[in-house]
């Protein structure tokens, strides 16, 4: 690989996904594995140990990644939070606990959507419940690893026909995976047999940004994850090509605009209004005041979000608003490459965020982070932020 660092990760999903396949491919890339192993072992769960296994698939030569379980050492029963308090006491990047518990929570939720019950009663099996822990934890940490700013992938090809799992015969996608896709786009093919595993759905549904075909770049490096079976007429690998956007400092993107009139609502709902939207996956939300009909002063809610997550947003705005109708358009941003690195002040950490412009990086801590350490310390957010800022300026930080 050159000494140019990688920003852009795109995953090649013709023959599917699967947790083993995501970190095989990264393993494939040039992620270390002796220090990933190291940090799984961190996690305290027993009874397995990892491999990473040069394989050939249809000619392509690709990484392996095996969790091997000792048969002789008993599984505990296990449920979200005993996965939970697994993944908290690991030596784990925060980052990388925050999006490993995201994911679990994105299984059990639609788990529990599958079965009629709730995420705190939903049960990991086993056996399966140590794969899903060294899937989920290993793919977040190599992708921490990499350090890429954006990830993309094309449509997931999800199989065809029928599975057999714990509760009979199932359609594939199965309906926990199936629930996992929603708003991602899929095809099915004519392969028999499940390509898309849940957990491959739902590291794709959390780390990807766009899906459709591969971005201008310049390909650094490509890497291969060796699914377990053997397809007829296809190698069963996941493709992940590492690269550097053609466009070093900004890079257009289509965004999805949602707008409502209000002026019919007493102010102090418009704060939980706004967190509910932000919350619900928009990348931003705001109110502009306006003069409505009959001269009725009133309010601008606008949302900005993806495609995919449209539907959510508009059920949160009926929700939370007076609002009887929105209006949703598309349009295209030109946005600068952005970055996270962590300043270590003497509150504690910050994270900054990056961005280049013309050969300038423009750098801000994140409030929230300012905001929680000035709590913990009894200080100001802007004592927070201004030692924050000084260590950027410094260049005194580490990547996040």
């Amino acid at each position: 690989m050159t000494d140019v660092k990688p920003n852009v990760l795109y995953f090649d999903c013709s023959s599917g996904a699967a947790g083993d396949m995501f970190v095989g491919a990264l393993l494939d890339l040039g992620v270390d594995f002796d220090r990933l192993n190291s940090a799984l072992q961190t996690l305290g769960v027993e009874g397995y140990s990892l491999r990473a296994d040069t394989v050939v698939k249809k000619g392509i030569q690709s990484t392996k990644f095996e969790v091997d379980i000792d048969e002789g050492i008993k599984q505990p029963h296990r449920h979200l939070r005993h996965i939970v308090d697994i993944i908290d006491q690991g030596e784990l990047p925060d980052a990388v606990k925050m999006a490993a518990l995201k994911t679990f929570e994105s299984i059990a939720r639609c788990e529990a959507a599958v079965h009629g019950t709730t995420i705190e009663k939903v049960h990991f099996h086993e056996v399966g419940a140590v794969d899903s822990i060294v899937d989920v934890v290993g793919a977040h940490l190599a992708l921490h690893e990499l350090g890429v700013s954006r990830i993309e992938a094309s449509p997931l090809h999800v199989g065809a026909g029928t599975v057999k799992c714990a509760h009979g015969i199932m359609p594939v996608p199965a309906p926990a995976t199936a629930r996992l896709l929603e708003g991602l786009p899929v095809y099915g093919g004519e392969v028999q047999g499940e390509l898309v595993t849940p957990t491959g759905a739902a590291l794709m549904a959390d780390v990807v940004s766009a899906f459709g075909p591969m971005p201008s770049m310049t390909i650094l490096k490509t890497g291969h994850g060796a699914g377990t079976r053997d397809l007829p007429d296809r190698a069963n690998v996941l493709r992940a090509v590492l690269g550097v956007a053609q466009t070093s400092d900004s890079s257009d993107e289509q965004i999805t605009i949602i707008e409502a009139n209000v002026d019919d609502m007493s102010p102090e709902f418009y704060p939980p209004l706004i967190e509910a939207v932000l919350e619900g996956g928009a990348r931003d939300a705001f109110l502009t005041p306006i003069i409505g009909k009959k001269g009725r002063p009133g309010h601008l809610i606008t949302v900005m979000c993806d495609a995919d997550q449209v539907d959510g947003l508009v059920t949160i705005l009926f929700n939370n608003s007076k609002t009887i109708g929105v209006r949703k358009r598309t349009e295209s941003r030109v946005c600068l490459d952005r970055s996270w690195k962590v300043a270590h002040t003497e509150f504690g950490d910050v994270r900054i965020k990056m961005a280049i412009n013309n050969g300038h990086t423009n750098v801000a801590p994140e409030f929230e982070d300012c905001r929680a350490r000035a709590a913990e310390h009894n200080t100001t957010a802007l004592a927070v932020y201004e030692c924050a800022m000084a260590a950027a300026l410094r260049d005194d930080l580490d990547e996040a």
